[in-house]
């Protein structure tokens, strides 16, 4: 099973700088770096070739990719995908916990009722079809959060954040037993916005994502090996 990044050709029209950093970082976030089957190289030449494209720009992306501390490029050994210890991993969660429940805290009393069912529909899909497609909403349910705050300075900050657990995050949401009191969290999380009930709402989310920090540092033991 090939484990690697996977891209799609761009076109004539998309090989801007932006769009192909942009490709290229959301591919990256979207790997699950966690597990052992994914392999972290980035080879320069096959990206080029899948995209369709010259080696220049994918090196610019490369460069700007390492400034986020998405990926490591290590002189005379090559190009890799980031993969955090535990500590380091456990330390960004910390820190994103802080960031939404004010996000959640500001929300409340100006999100209008049509941004509250988006809420709704984002954060309590049904994940017994399909975990990934719950993963991917539960990823989108606190992007939410964040935009509903309606602080530019705040969401700049959280997506920064973000971007670094989120792989960490989509491998947590791989595991089942996390998906029902996930959901269950959300819903309260929304009943509180809805309610206007700021202070509520901070703790809720706060103590729903200091829940995962809880859970990779006991259960991720193999992952700094």
């Amino acid at each position: 099973m090939d484990a690697s990044i996977n891209l799609e050709p761009l076109r004539q029209t998309f090989t801007l700088k932006e769009r192909i950093y942009q490709v290229l970082r959301e591919a990256i976030l979207e790997m699950d770096v966690y597990s052992k089957n994914t392999d972290l190289r980035l080879d320069e030449r096959k990206i080029a070739q899948q995209l369709g494209i010259s080696r220049t720009p994918v090196r610019e992306a490369l460069v700007r990719l390492e400034n986020e501390n998405l990926i490591e490029i290590k002189s005379r050994i090559g190009v890799f995908v980031k993969k955090r210890s535990i500590e380091e991993v456990a330390e960004l969660v910390v820190v994103w916990a802080a960031i939404e429940s004010m996000a959640a805290r500001l929300a409340c009393g100006q999100v209008s009722q049509k941004e509250v069912e988006e809420l709704v529909l984002i954060g309590v899909k049904d994940s017994s079809e399909n975990q990934d497609v719950y993963s991917e909403a539960n990823i989108m349910f606190h992007r939410k959060i964040l935009e509903l705050s309606k602080c530019n300075m705040l969401k700049k900050i959280g997506e920064d954040i973000f971007a670094q657990i989120e792989p960490a995050r989509r491998h947590a949401m791989r595991d089942p037993t996390r998906t029902e009191q996930s959901i269950s969290d959300h819903a309260e999380i929304v009943n509180a916005i809805q309610s206007n009930k700021p202070e509520k709402a901070a703790n809720l989310v706060r103590e729903h994502t200091l829940r995962l920090e809880k859970y990779i540092r006991k259960t991720w033991k193999n992952l700094d090996t």
